[in-house]
């Protein structure tokens, strides 16, 4: 197969890992990055040696512009992302877009129909599906009888992003996890959240960025799933857990060495005393293997072999209108206090 030619659009934290896997990926070559930034355009000339053959621009419809451009991946703000995407499709390009694909459902659905007339691939950067963990943990979960409930916890102290609030910035990594594990999408959600620092009306969050968020799914089959969400808390957590009647599966990105495991464990009757019994913990082994390599490898065999089958552009707009239905919940119709937990239909 020969070289896809790409532009970068966005030269923050995340697009520089997207340009560290690109330059050495064997099938890409990265022909331009855009960022309006001098500082950050000279800081990735200097940490990748980047050569002449790689122009930095500040404008990024002169890097959509460049001929013989293949593809175009976006790591911008979420709010940039309609205007950028829909530009970059209208040339023909094929797209990598960081999540959110958007921050609002009519216009992701928007992006994935005109993806579709340009017969162009539009892939959402959903790393956390291409997490050998996450993987490995779809097949793993049969062993743990009927599935209970699952819940998740993602904490830290930063990054605090100014477009989006926590539920927008976070959320979706576990949700779009708990959705390829069960196979379905939530029907019904519910949120409530706490606002410290960013309390100024920023865009559609007319009371300022949530910093803490709690929410709860309710999927078609019956499946529940609590989320804790934080970027304000010192105690760094990245734990989903899958709860059947004959274990529970965890992935913990924070034991690096064992991130998949596999704790087993019954009631001897379902009759009182309820006494426990095969209690064991397992280490399910996992592929050492940087998801974001992998996903830049599924972008690459998307534009030759076949569409994306769960990091499309269809499947992360389905992500926006979860996050839409919970944001509904969070705010309130009226956008007043973060108090919501309202149930509301996806």
């Amino acid at each position: 197969m020969a070289q896809i030619s790409i532009v970068l659009l966005g030269a923050g934290r995340w697009g520089t890992h997207l340009l560290r896997n690109f330059l050495v990926h064997p099938q890409i070559r990265v022909r331009a990055v855009a960022d309006p930034n001098p500082a950050r355009l000279k800081a990735i000339a200097e940490r990748f040696n980047l050569d002449g053959a790689v122009a930095l621009l500040s404008d990024w419809q002169a890097a959509l512009a460049l001929e013989g451009i293949a593809a175009a991946a976006i790591a911008t703000p979420a709010a940039t992302h309609v205007e950028l995407i829909t530009a970059a499709l209208k040339v023909g390009l094929h797209v990598l877009a960081e999540k959110p694909l958007t921050l609002d459902s009519q216009s992701a659905q928007a992006l994935c129909q005109l993806a579709q007339q340009q017969q162009r691939q539009l892939i959402v950067d959903h790393t956390y599906l291409f997490h050998p963990a996450v993987m490995a943990g779809r097949e793993a979960k049969a062993q743990l009888g009927a599935l209970r409930y699952g819940y998740a916890a993602r904490t830290h102290l930063g990054p605090v992003r100014q477009d989006v609030d926590a539920l927008w910035d976070l959320a979706i990594h576990d949700i779009a996890i708990f959705n390829h594990w069960l196979g379905e999408q939530p029907q019904q959600v519910r949120s409530q959240g706490l606002i410290w620092q960013q309390t100024q009306a920023r865009s559609q969050f007319s009371q300022g960025l949530a910093d803490a968020v709690w929410c709860q799914l309710r999927y078609p089959s019956g499946f529940e799933a609590q989320l804790h969400l934080c970027w304000a808390n010192p105690d760094k957590q990245r734990r989903l857990c899958l709860v059947g009647d004959q274990g529970t599966l965890i992935f913990d990105e924070m034991h690096s060495t064992r991130p998949l495991t596999l704790q087993r464990g019954s009631f001897a009757s379902q009759a009182p005393p309820y006494q426990p019994q095969d209690l064991v913990t397992v280490a399910l082994p996992v592929e050492p293997r940087e998801p974001l390599r992998s996903l830049c490898q599924h972008f690459v065999d998307c534009l030759s072999q076949r569409p994306s089958d769960y990091s499309s552009g269809q499947a992360g707009a389905d992500l926006v209108r979860v996050l839409e239905a919970l944001s509904q919940s969070l705010y309130g119709q009226d956008k007043r206090p973060v108090k919501g937990h309202s149930w509301v239909e996806v």
